[in-house]
């Protein structure tokens, strides 16, 4: 059974003045994905800012997710990391607090051969009862998951349910699906590529657009799981403007920005993430107006 099917959202982490987490607003956003149809809470990835939080803020802030959330939908937590014993430790995390799943990204920088990937997700998935969904984005990692090893992993290893596709390369996802045989479920890493990986068989995305419009993420999601293209294809072309804008520079610098235009004041971001520039920034409200988000600033 799969942890979830339709839109898990890439949450942001709110933080406060002095940067620290600021989980009465965190408890806010939860609340509004929950309120507007979000199937998933993907907390601790790279749009929560997992890279510039200490261990001690990533087990914190996962705890505090699932206590928010109350199980009404999943938590898949990320708990990757470019040491095989951490991301082991933070999927034990994970787990203890409730999560539902882990989303664990590639090794980064010291960049795995296949064998290592093997090795790597072989044994967080020997240490620990959650399901893993892998993460492959070779364009923040220069690390790939071949379609070969994941039908590995994924024929050795029951936990290994799932992957995060976010090459950009869909010939890539076809032959993925192809070698696994039905075994792997495929969430959409890219907001641009929703609708033609779940024509294939893809369960869904996590999504970083899903934060200021979870709605029609949500919608968009179901309408291709019921066999309805025509109206899913229209909300995954209504939102490429506003998911062209969201990557204008790098994730999750123009989300936080857009959420904080649309008035809920989830903060800044931890250095060395900077402001969005003032050029960008402007393009990016034009667009979110045109798209019909509320924006108050």
């Amino acid at each position: 059974m799969a942890i979830f099917k339709g839109a898990g959202v890439a949450i942001i982490t709110p933080m406060k003045e002095n940067l620290e987490v600021n989980y009465d607003k965190l408890d806010e956003m939860i609340q509004f994905q929950i309120d507007n149809g979000t199937d998933c809470i993907v907390i601790t990835g790279t749009t929560g800012e997992s890279s510039t939080l200490t261990m001690e803020e990533h087990a914190d802030v996962i705890r505090a997710a699932v206590q928010m959330t109350k199980h009404r939908i999943p938590v898949v937590a990320g708990t990757g990391s470019n040491c095989t014993k951490t991301a082991i430790e933070l999927t034990n995390d994970a787990y203890e607090a409730g999560c539902e799943g882990a989303l664990i990204v590639t090794p980064y920088y010291n960049k795995a051969t296949q064998a290592g990937l093997i090795s790597h997700y072989g044994q967080i998935a020997e240490s620990t009862k959650l399901p893993i969904i892998m993460y492959n984005v070779p364009g923040r990692t220069g690390c790939n998951i071949l379609p070969q090893t994941a039908a590995t992993l994924v024929k050795k290893y029951d936990n290994i349910v799932g992957i995060k596709e976010a090459t950009g390369n869909v010939a890539q996802a076809v032959t993925t699906m192809d070698l696994c045989d039905g075994k792997l479920d495929m969430y959409s890493g890219e907001d641009g590529l929703v609708v033609p990986l779940m024509s294939i068989g893809a369960l869904g995305v996590i999504s970083v657009w899903s934060n200021v419009a979870p709605k029609d993420v949500h919608d968009m999601c179901m309408y291709a799981l019921d066999g309805d293209y025509k109206k899913a294809a229209q909300l995954q072309l209504k939102g490429r403007a506003l998911v062209d804008a969201l990557f204008s520079e790098v994730n999750p610098i123009p989300v936080k920005r857009a959420l904080n235009a649309m008035g809920f004041g989830v903060g800044s971001l931890r250095s060395p993430l900077t402001e969005m520039s003032e050029e960008n920034a402007a393009k990016l409200i034009q667009v979110m107006k045109d798209y019909g988000l509320k924006v108050v600033e």
